[in-house]
């Protein structure tokens, strides 16, 4: 595991953080060409919609497993945990922002409406809102100004708010697809690694 594990990490250690930015960045401007252009079907609003809303939870899903990888294998990717969350939230609002401005076309009644009728869409909106002192947090003034311990317990949110988001792309669905609960299973299962008691190494002192 080492002889893999070494590599990856030196090779990590050289790749700026800014580069993450950039890599998930890049596909938002594409993704909107696509849909304006007729390449994703014939409901490109509601594509667009989703593939956002999907690359928001696999975010979150990397973001989940940086801890249990460096635990369980010595993959050391901390310095992009806070990269990769910055721009799940980049695509949650992308994602929120198609529906209020092309799929409901800024009926504001009719959201507000949705939001309370419509579970899945309730479900979405508190993950988002949870999802905002997070985004708001993620600088290094608001890890001294909050102090490390209180930091680390509000950035916690980040657990209900994947499994909160894997239950809406459940809902999304009119019918029981395996991709929305595989992605759920994995959240589930990157959540309950983090409980699993540390081994303790004990060894014998030996007297001479």
């Amino acid at each position: 595991m080492t002889a893999i594990v070494d590599p990856i990490n030196r090779f990590a250690r050289k790749v700026p953080v800014w580069l993450v930015y950039l890599l998930y960045a890049l596909p938002i401007p594409v993704l909107f060409y696509l849909a304006a252009t007729g390449a994703m079907g014939v409901e490109p609003i509601n594509t667009l919609e989703r593939e956002m809303g999907e690359i928001t939870l696999q975010l979150l899903i990397i973001g989940l497993a940086i801890t249990p990888l460096r635990r369980f294998a010595g993959l050391n990717l901390l310095k992009f945990r806070r990269a990769i969350g910055v721009m799940a939230f980049v695509y949650v609002v992308v994602h929120l922002g198609i529906w209020v401005v092309l799929d409901m076309s800024l009926r504001w009644e009719q959201m507000w409406g949705d939001i309370w009728k419509r579970p899945y869409i309730t479900i979405g909106m508190v993950a988002f809102l949870a999802m905002i002192p997070l985004a708001a947090t993620s600088n290094n003034y608001s890890v001294r100004k909050l102090g490390a311990a209180t930091w680390r317990n509000l950035h916690k949110l980040v657990y209900p708010i994947a499994v909160l988001g894997a239950v809406h792309f459940i809902m999304v669905q009119k019918v029981w697809e395996a991709e929305p609960l595989i992605y759920l299973a994995v959240i589930l299962t990157l959540i309950g690694l983090r409980y699993i008691p540390k081994q303790k190494t004990t060894g014998a002192a030996v007297k001479g």
